[in-house]
């Protein structure tokens, strides 16, 4: 059993609305102490809302939130000094340079990290100099995240940290959250990116208009839906649906657009029937891959569609 301490975020029965609009709907959940805990969904699905409202930004609606053993609001200047928080969209001062601007935020804290140790972590080293005016996006996004460790917090929360970055990028970020898990931290992050969330996070939460829809590690979420091969079809005009579930191997399929994902027990025996038929002309088919199941086919079968849209 988890021990007070042992609980970093806790949350029971979140909702928050604007308006005549439900953005979280009651949602439930806990992050333990050194947890790289993700927060699931496409844009509109209530992640963005739900940790305004762990940072203090929001207030509830309704429902019960403990961070770090204490009351988010605006005002707990307390629980402030202990957050690292990046945004999806951060305001910098254009003028400053990057170790100015580090320096600066560095001062409203009562602790704080080793400056030059931020640089090299986040690989700004070539542009501490620079005015963050002229950085690049990428160079921005890495000084935000640099921003939110300033002050060397018990809890990391990244709000959509990779996205528009390219996959470099993308990789070196993901190395630094690596890092501040083994340095005991506790990371929040929200995502849209499936294959980050299973390459990062031990537990996650996948929303989907404002209700939490699955929880667990990756692997057993998607464990407890497939024990299949998901291949995934790119089609160049239509299918008969009945005929392709019906193929060796195939235990079920999930068809979106021009995209076709079967689940098969059997992948030589399902393969060979598909080229036969793209052979035939009876399958006009574009391309084909074959994967393991992903979190991305667990959000699928849970709503019909991806992720992205």
């Amino acid at each position: 059993m988890l021990q007070v301490a042992d609980v970093v975020i806790e949350v029971e029965g979140l909702v928050k609305r604007y308006g005549e609009i439900l953005a979280v709907a009651g949602i439930s959940f806990s992050v333990e102490k050194g947890e790289v805990f993700g927060l699931l969904g496409p844009n509109g699905a209530g992640k963005t809302t739900t940790v305004e409202c762990l940072e203090g930004l929001r207030l509830p609606d309704e429902g019960r939130l403990s961070v770090l053993g204490m009351t988010p609001s605006p005002t707990n200047y307390a629980l402030k000094a202990r957050l690292g928080i990046q945004l999806q969209e951060s305001a910098f001062f254009p003028r400053l340079t990057v170790v100015e601007t580090l320096h600066t935020f560095a001062r409203l804290y009562p602790r704080s990290r080793n400056i030059n140790e931020l640089i090299d972590l986040l690989a700004l080293g070539d542009k501490r100099r620079s005015l963050v005016k002229d950085l690049s996006g990428g160079q921005r996004q890495r000084l935000a995240v640099a921003l939110a460790l300033v002050n060397d917090p018990d809890l990391l929360i990244l709000d959509e940290p990779t996205a528009g970055l390219d996959p470099q990028a993308r990789h070196a970020l993901w190395d630094v959250i690596r890092t501040m898990q083994a340095e005991g931290k506790t990371v929040l992050i929200t995502t849209h990116y499936m294959e980050e969330a299973e390459a990062l996070c031990g537990r996650v939460a996948i929303m989907d208009y404002g209700e939490i829809i699955a929880l667990g590690a990756p692997d057993a979420l998607v464990a407890q839906r497939f024990r299949e091969t998901a291949v995934e079809l790119e089609l160049s005009g239509e299918a008969d649906l009945d005929e392709l579930a019906a193929l060796p191997g195939v235990g079920r399929l999930a068809a979106e657009k021009d995209r076709i994902v079967l689940y098969t027990s059997d992948v030589p025996q399902t393969l060979a029937a598909l080229t036969t038929r793209a052979a035939q002309g009876s399958l006009p088919l574009r391309d084909l891959i074959w994967r393991r199941a992903s979190l991305e086919d667990v959000y699928l079968a849970l709503t019909g569609r991806r992720i992205r849209e």
